[in-house]
């Protein structure tokens, strides 16, 4: 099984994770597969990442900025409704499905939580970044300046063209830094939304890391919604 890993989580050797690839294939139930496949997919990842794949919390991710703390309702075969899920449990792997839109993985290495969070455009423009920053703040007593957090692969700014009436709701929540206008075209770069958001949450720089592959550039080897509708799913799981 291919996947990559954050050099900045790497850091922390009581903390499991990892981005997942075509490789090793699609982890979402909704777009179409074979079940069967799905769970079998998802019965390799919890083995190579040694945990019980009953545990796993995912989401039905509703492109929302809704962060939701795990609770006993929650695990694989009860996704909570929500775009990002956070927790002080350990052996409860969080995962995080993507296919465009940005991963992101948080950690608090003092307090020892976690979160996975969907940053697709909606959840950008409608800052979940700073919703799972409170959580952790709120939920954990966590000091923002140990906040450590990785995005992974996603759609970047080239790939990723708006239409005008998308242009003028970032205006609107003031984000238009990050569209770039070629005559009558309009693209976003969803990562300098995500920088922004983490800089002005007060996250160190230090403790941000951002990943510059673009999985549609790279359709080969990631999942992508713009390239093919009819497409998978990877992640980004991790686990304390």
């Amino acid at each position: 099984m291919k996947f990559y890993q954050s050099k900045l989580l790497n850091n922390f050797a009581k903390l499991t994770h990892l981005f997942t690839c075509k490789e090793s294939g699609n982890l979402a139930f909704h777009v179409q597969d074979n079940p069967k496949n799905v769970l079998k997919n998802h019965k390799t990842l919890a083995k190579k990442l040694n945990y019980n794949y009953k545990t796993l919390v995912h989401m039905k991710q509703i492109h929302s900025n809704t962060v939701k703390r795990v609770d006993e309702n929650d695990n694989f075969y009860n996704p909570p409704a929500c775009d990002a899920v956070i927790t002080n449990k350990k052996n409860t792997p969080l995962l995080v499905m993507v296919a465009d839109c940005s991963p992101l993985l948080f950690y608090d290495p003092k307090q020892n939580v976690i979160a996975a969070a969907h940053a697709g455009r909606a959840g950008a423009f409608e800052n979940i970044v700073q919703n799972v920053i409170e959580s952790f703040v709120s939920g954990f007593s966590s000091d923002i300046k140990d906040l450590h957090v990785t995005v992974g692969p996603a759609i970047c700014q080239k790939c990723y063209e708006i239409n005008e009436q998308i242009y003028q709701e970032a205006k609107e929540k003031k984000v238009s830094y990050a569209v770039d206008k070629k005559g009558k075209k309009f693209y976003l770069d969803i990562r300098a939304i995500l920088q922004e958001q983490f800089l002005t949450a007060g996250v160190l720089a230090k403790h941000i890391e951002i990943s510059d592959i673009c999985n549609r550039c790279n359709s080969n080897i990631f999942y992508s919604y713009r390239h093919n509708h009819n497409t998978g799913r990877y992640g980004g799981v991790i686990m304390l």
